[in-house]
This record gives structure tokens, sequence and C-alpha cells, in this order.
């Protein structure tokens, strides 16, 4: 961890999306940031993003994960917020040059989970069973190990997707196991689906704190707030998926775990459908996580990603 820095912040305003989900994680780092300046008055901005609004289409077609942190970033530009707080995996691949990530906190479970109230599986489910994703990625999981189930898209937030499949609208629905153990609800999650099966988005389970890349006394403040392994595992899931022009028009996962002081990352491309997966995995430096990624990226296309990503137009 990070020192705290000599001079203590009077005031911080943290941007977040008004969901149900985004407000606990934007309370949890006020929460840090109050334990390391207790004078300080730090504020919440809540914001509705394009993103939170546009529900009846899949986010792959109205312009992917962005839509979700413009309007904050916007906030950071005009000086309503210092800070903006994100999943990490809502996070574009590449940033705008204003903006910099000042710190990635520690993980929360990065695996995916199944939700049901029929099934405590997936491998309990019959042909024809509806399920229900926001993602691509699992999509394409879905459809490459359980090619018999039926995959549905679900968006909403948490509270949304969890409705529809209390409504019946779906046999079963696959969430982040992170979202729903920050808000208490881990009781709903049937199965945490282990990588090997599900492999995770890059950097999801981790929070992201965003600032303006010229404001280096923001950047002081949450310095202390930096997980370095967290920090590193992301940087190289998030340099294969830059490399690959991962976004949400691309059923692409990357997951990286701390082992021995190093780095082992996994990673996969695959067709929509599932019927065509490039995968491959690395064991690297962690002093240099976005080389590991790079050259995961680089195995990948070697594997067959390229042809994977010319038939999705990437």
């Amino acid at each position: 961890m990070s020192p705290v820095p000599a001079s203590a912040p009077e005031r911080i305003v943290i941007a977040t999306r008004e969901s149900r989900l985004a407000l606990w994680q934007a309370g949890h780092v006020r929460n840090l940031l109050l334990q390391l300046y207790p004078a300080c008055h730090v504020e919440l901005l809540g914001m509705t993003t394009r993103g939170d609004q546009i529900l009846d289409r899949p986010l792959s077609k109205v312009g992917g994960k962005g839509l979700f942190v413009k309007e904050l970033e916007a906030a950071l530009l005009d000086g309503a917020a210092h800070l903006a707080v994100h999943s990490m995996k809502d996070v574009p691949m590449q940033m705008e040059p204003e903006f910099s990530l000042v710190a990635i906190g520690p993980r929360e479970v990065p695996l995916d989970a199944l939700v049901s109230s029929k099934y405590a599986s997936l491998e309990d489910m019959p042909p024809g069973a509806v399920v229900g994703t926001s993602s691509l990625r699992r999509e394409a999981q879905l459809h490459a190990r359980y090619p018999s189930l039926a995959v549905t898209p679900l968006r909403g937030n948490l509270d949304t997707r969890l409705r529809k499949l209390d409504e019946g609208r779906f046999d079963a629905i696959i969430l982040a196991a992170a979202g729903l153990t920050r808000l208490g609800l881990g009781e709903r999650i049937r199965a945490v689906l282990p990588a090997e099966d599900s492999l995770p988005a890059a950097g999801q389970g981790a929070l992201g704190i965003e600032a303006l890349a010229l404001r280096v006394d923001v950047a002081a403040w949450v310095a202390p707030l930096n997980d370095p392994d967290t920090a590193a595992c992301v940087r190289a899931e998030r340099a294969v998926s830059r490399a690959l022009a991962g976004s949400c028009e691309v059923p692409l996962g990357a997951f990286a775990e701390m082992c021995g002081g190093n780095l082992y990352l996994r990673g996969f491309v695959a067709s929509p459908d599932g019927t065509r997966v490039a995968q491959a995995e690395l064991s690297g430096d962690c002093g240099d996580p976005e080389a590991l990624g790079t050259q995961m990226a680089a195995e990948l296309r070697a594997r067959g990603a390229t042809e994977i990503l010319a038939a999705l137009g990437g």
C-alpha cells in the first residue's frame, strides 16, 4: 500500500452510476477514503449513463461498455467530480489520453455465477432450457460447452435481471459472482462457474478509480487504495483485450492470477456460436504485465484468433 499523502484533501466528489451495485461500489470507495482522511468531505455524484438507458438492445449493438463511463468522464472534465468509480470489466480497453486509472482495488471473486430457482448446475439443465446473459463472452462459452441450451440476451442492472429470472422468463441466468456478493445476494448463487468452464472478462471482480490524467494530486489521494497484485492481473488481462481489439462485439476472456510471484494468464477468443475457439495460457514476470498480455494476444492469434476476428469484422 502506498503511503498517505502529506497534504490531505478537504473535499472529494465521486461520480458513479446510480444502479444499486454502482452506488455500493462508490460507497465502498468513499468509506475507504474516509478511513484515510477522516476530516475530508466525500460526496457521491449519482448519474444515469447511456448504457443504463438503452435496455431494449444488446450492448454490443449500441456502442459497447463505453456507454457506462462517458457521462462519468464528462463530470471529471467539467470539474463536477474528482473521481469516477467503475467495475473494471466495464472500462473500455482504449482510454482517452485525458483520463487515467489511478487505482485498482483488491479483487472480489472474479468468476461467473449460475443463478436459478430450478437447477443447481448447468449440467442439470435439459435441452432447450433458457439461459439469460448480457455477455457475448458467456454466450460463446455456453454454446461451446452446452450446445443444447438456449441462450437469450438479458439486459438491465443486477436487480432487473434477477426480477426477470424470478418472473419465469429464464430457467437460469449467468451473472458476475462479485456483484451478487457485494450486494449481500450470495445466497442466490447456485454454482460458481470455474474458470475452465467460463473464463472471466478482463478486469472482472475488480474496482477501478479513474481521474483526469493531469490531476496528480488526486492520483496521490487514492494511491493508498491501489492493490499491486490485482492491478498487475488486471493490466495483463486488459492488454490481451486491447491487443485483440476486444470489445462487446468480440467474445473474449482474459484472466490472470498471481502464482508464486509470477502471473498465470489464460485467454480465449471465440465465435459467438462457440463453434470456433482459440485459447492459450502463459506464465510470466508480474513486473511487466502488459508485455505478458501482448504475448498472450500473439499466441491466441497464432492459434486461430486472427481468423475468428476477421470473420467478426475485427
